[in-house]
């Protein structure tokens, strides 16, 4: 529930995007999208320090800060390159390959020495199928803009893995919390270097960072990590996918964006595929 939470927030958030950047550069809505998410995660850090307090008199605290860095690093890279892979192509094709991490988070998982199902495995196919329906159907062009996403794909592949190693072993929180600063310095950085901006733009950005940076940062990301401490790694990723069915029915709902009958059909073959993979159980799997 917490990683269908999640992607619910990361759904929507496609369309709170798209307004948000009407007026504002990509990096300058980021940064101040990861900024307001710094905040609000600074705000939870603070409110959470006497239960941190008792943690480190039981002997069972774990900072997350130096862990989160990694996983920041992986989701800022992963960020940035799909909004520059954005300018030169479709956001379908996007959304589509950069949901690659559907199948290569099995992948990946295997030969980190862990095992997974065969309804997995079936689960991470139907919903690649699922998402190309969804989101590319016909788009066979392969451009620059393509291969960057291609590349954004296995970063998005490694900071799910990432969390899934450290999510249930340190403080979430301040896991979270680093992950928003790593994105934050990465974003304002390349703003400064490419980008302007007027502050009547951002006020008239407003809501749309608010959303993106509370509820898509803040709470979505939180989601994830506390999430992933209880589902293993393929799991998530294809629970995490269903973002795609929450942006197109956002769009549909706020843009006024129609959706063919092929859409339609890759919705269902996307919820097959995520209810596959919670076939027989959905703990953690064993290591070998």
């Amino acid at each position: 529930l917490m990683l269908l939470a999640a992607s619910f927030f990361w759904g929507t958030t496609f369309v709170a995007q798209i307004l948000g950047m009407e007026g504002l550069g990509p990096y300058t809505y980021a940064a101040f999208r990861f900024a307001l998410g710094t905040l609000f995660m600074g705000a939870l850090w603070f409110l959470y320090r006497r239960k941190r307090a008792s943690e480190r008199r039981a002997g069972t605290y774990r900072s997350g800060f130096l862990p989160g860095i990694p996983v920041g690093i992986a989701m800022f890279v992963g960020v940035t390159l799909q909004q520059v892979a954005l300018l030169y192509t479709t956001a379908g094709k996007t959304a589509f390959i950069t949901t690659l991490y559907i199948v290569l988070v099995p992948l990946a998982a295997v030969l980190l020495g862990q095992r997974v199902r065969a309804a997995q495995w079936c689960g991470a196919v139907l919903a690649f199928v699922g998402v190309y329906f969804l989101s590319a159907y016909g788009e066979l062009t392969i451009n620059t803009g393509d291969l960057l996403v291609l590349i954004c794909s296995f970063f998005w592949m490694a900071q799910i893995l990432l969390i899934d190693r450290y999510a249930s072993t340190v403080d979430a929180i301040e896991l979270c919390l680093m992950e928003m600063i790593v994105c934050m310095i990465g974003n304002a950085t390349l703003a400064a270097v490419y980008e302007t901006f007027l502050w009547s733009d951002v006020v008239g950005a407003a809501i749309p960072i608010l959303y993106a940076g509370i509820l898509s940062c803040g709470v979505a990301y939180t989601c994830q990590i506390l999430g992933q401490a209880y589902v293993e790694p393929t799991q998530a990723a294809i629970l995490m996918s269903t973002e795609a069915i929450f942006a197109a029915v956002a769009g549909w709902i706020i843009l006024g964006e129609t959706m063919s009958g092929i859409q339609m059909l890759g919705c269902a073959l996307l919820l097959s595929g995520a209810l596959m993979a919670q076939v027989r159980g959905t703990g953690k799997l064993q290591r070998n």
